[in-house]
């Protein structure tokens, strides 16, 4: 598995409070992990609430010696780290609200297994582009209930308005997800910086005219910040390889990166 990120402030913010995470070698029982997270909040809450989610996910995956079902770990991390976070917030004041979006995947073999809270979200490309995880957001209810349609969800005034985090409530539920993938599967990860500033038929048109990862990635938080940059924007893309398929006691070695660029 090749991967490739970047996150970038964008051009209206003074701050970044995107982080992501990708390793193609095993984290603890899972043959390996990605990702990305948006945190909201005051100046420092935010930055703080992306980054000590993705740091104590792995940290606490790596923890899990008795559970071998990817869904339970990443399921079962989730619902600890948004505790863990709850209890930061009453750390400060200015951590008061402080809470984010997250969204986890991991390959086990050929199956893709994803965790998604907030509107973060993970998409799958091969010939067509097809979002996997649904943005727990209010514009994605109305969408769902027929009161505006996709493009009009894009701009809507309360496109930010998000109905699940971590570190909120005291009961998170990721929406979990399994995917068969194929040869020529390739998956991006995103913050909705990226996806708010650049159209689904965008990111297949960048992905497909660009060669290598490092390009198609750069390309696409490029179009963002050309698109406006309202916001922070973070691309995670990983091109995955049947042939270097990751089983656990026979390990190819791949690619580990931390936080932000």
């Amino acid at each position: 598995m090749k991967a490739y990120a970047v996150t970038d402030v964008g051009r209206t913010r003074d701050t970044n409070q995107d982080y992501f995470y990708y390793s193609s070698e095993p984290v603890g029982n899972l043959p390996n992990l990605y990702l990305v997270a948006d945190g909201m909040g005051g100046h420092k809450a935010g930055d703080l609430a992306s980054r000590f989610t993705i740091e104590n996910v792995v940290r606490l995956v790596e923890s899990y010696k008795d559970y071998r079902d990817p869904v339970t770990i990443l399921a079962k991390a989730i619902n600890e780290v948004n505790g863990m976070l709850i209890e930061k917030s009453k750390e400060s004041e200015d951590y008061e609200g402080m809470g984010t979006t997250l969204v986890a995947a991991t390959i086990d073999g050929d199956v893709l297994k994803v965790a998604n809270v907030g509107d973060s979200r993970l998409y799958l490309i091969e010939k067509d582009i097809l979002q996997i995880t649904r943005d727990h957001s209010l514009v994605e209810e109305m969408v769902l209930r027929g009161q505006i349609d996709k493009e009009e969800a894009r701009t809507h005034v309360n496109k930010n308005i998000i109905t699940r985090a971590i570190g909120v409530l005291d009961d998170v539920s990721p929406e979990l997800f399994s995917v068969d993938l194929t040869e020529s599967s390739i998956l991006l990860l995103c913050s909705d910086g990226l996806t708010n500033m650049v159209s689904d038929q965008e990111i297949l048109e960048i992905i497909k005219s660009e060669d290598n990862i490092k390009g198609q990635v750069e390309e696409l938080v490029r179009k963002a910040n050309e698109n406006g940059g309202k916001d922070n924007i973070t691309a995670m893309i990983i091109h995955f390889d049947l042939s270097e398929r990751v089983i656990l006691g026979n390990v190819e070695q791949g690619s580990y990166f931390i936080g932000k660029i």
